[in-house]
């Protein structure tokens, strides 16, 4: 998505940084129009650093490529974060004199301000008026928050966080369309005890099933999340079912199937749990140098799901894998969904550094037959919308 940030002259203009920086890893196109006054509050450089594209200011550059409109009409998504009380009465006016202005009303996208300011402006009837007539034209205006402002001053006029911004700008484009549907979705990563104090785990933080759950409850499904050691805050508007080993994954997803339309099995599941759990915590002085473990299978729950879908039911598998070739990463994948009998398999490498524990994801999804019906790379918010994507 092509989206334009503009930056405007307040102090809050730093936190700029952070809303381009989300928007950039969430794998969108971002380009950033500043003000010749935001430019005193945080240099070209940055913005340009952080966008990965050139920052445009100057109404009179790129004349003969009618810039002072292009970079508008483009736009998929307008976000002005900080928004000051000028800018906001510009904004209301309807004023273009200056390239963001230009912008603003070339365009035909969403618009998203966040203002900042101290609490007398944000109060002043003048602002309040603006704001006002913002609202009735459909802009969304995000904040401010109550806090600490420039100074020993504080009180309403504070921007909102970066992530709140970002979170509240994608969602006034995020579609809704998987109204009413039931989706199941599993995250985290089990933990098969060995003995009361410890585990066979893995390092799975179940950010990229979380981000599936929040991005299908945001497109209006009805959510199930069956969340096994989540290292991440649950997303809100679904229903969490908390589960630890692969025993209590497995009866949860067996139960709540039935009832759902869709099941995505993004969760890292213990292949293997041992066969034995100690009663007391195993002491080394009992068993030496060595400690063996027997270990047996856990069910495929995949597998199972696949076998007992009901007619119209979609079944999501993952498969992470480290295999550094990416033809035979792909054979994997292949090999894999032909054996669980999913409808699609989100196939992805992981590493040291990659995949697992990381906030971005590089995925290759094979339906099947083992075709490649998507690629998709970026922050694991993007790529959870592009695995929902299949079901519309």
């Amino acid at each position: 998505m092509n989206v334009v940030v503009g930056v405007t002259g307040g102090i809050a203009a730093y936190k700029a940084v952070g809303v381009i920086r989300a928007l950039v890893l969430a794998g969108h196109d971002v380009h950033v129009v500043a003000t010749e006054a935001a430019l005193r509050f945080v240099g070209k450089p940055t913005l340009e650093a952080i966008s990965r594209n050139t920052v445009h200011t100057d109404l009179y550059e790129g004349v003969a490529e009618v810039r002072h409109v292009a970079i508008g009409q483009a736009a998929d998504l307008i976000i002005i974060a900080p928004a000051t009380a000028n800018s906001i009465a510009k904004l209301a006016a309807g004023l273009a004199d200056d390239l963001l202005g230009n912008t603003v009303l070339a365009s035909s996208a969403p618009l998203v301000v966040a203002p900042a300011m101290h609490t007398e402006m944000w109060q002043n009837p003048a602002t309040v008026q603006n704001i006002a007539t913002l609202r009735s034209r459909g802009i969304t205006i995000v904040g401010p928050a109550i806090g600490a402002l420039t100074g020993a001053d504080s009180g309403p006029g504070r921007l909102v966080e970066p992530d709140l911004i970002v979170e509240a700008a994608l969602a006034v484009v995020t579609p809704r369309d998987l109204v009413g549907r039931r989706i199941l979705v599993t995250a985290g990563g089990t933990r098969e005890p060995l003995d009361p104090v410890r585990y066979l785990g893995n390092r799975s933080s179940g950010l990229q099933g979380v981000s599936i759950a929040a991005g299908a409850a945001a497109r209006g499904a009805i959510v199930t999340l069956i969340a096994a050691n989540l290292e991440v805050a649950e997303p809100a508007g679904v229903t969490v079912v908390r589960v630890g080993t692969a025993a209590e994954l497995t009866a949860e997803a067996t139960a709540r199937a039935v009832g759902a339309e869709v099941v995505i099995m993004a969760a890292a599941v213990a292949d293997y749990r041992p066969r034995n759990v100690a009663e007391g915590k195993i002491k080394k002085e009992e068993h030496g140098d060595s400690l063996t473990l027997e270990l047996v299978r856990n069910p495929d729950i995949l597998a199972g799901l696949a076998a007992a879908r009901r007619p119209g039911q979609t079944i999501i598998g993952f498969a992470a894998e480290t295999e550094p070739d990416d033809d035979a990463l792909l054979a994997l994948g292949r090999a894999k969904i032909a054996r669980k009998g999913a409808d699609y398999l989100v196939l992805n490498r992981v590493g040291w550094t990659e995949g697992i524990s990381q906030p971005v994801n590089r995925v290759t999804i094979v339906d099947a037959a083992g075709d490649i019906v998507r690629e998709a790379a970026g922050s694991k918010a993007s790529v959870a919308h592009q695995i929902l994507d299949l079901l519309t």
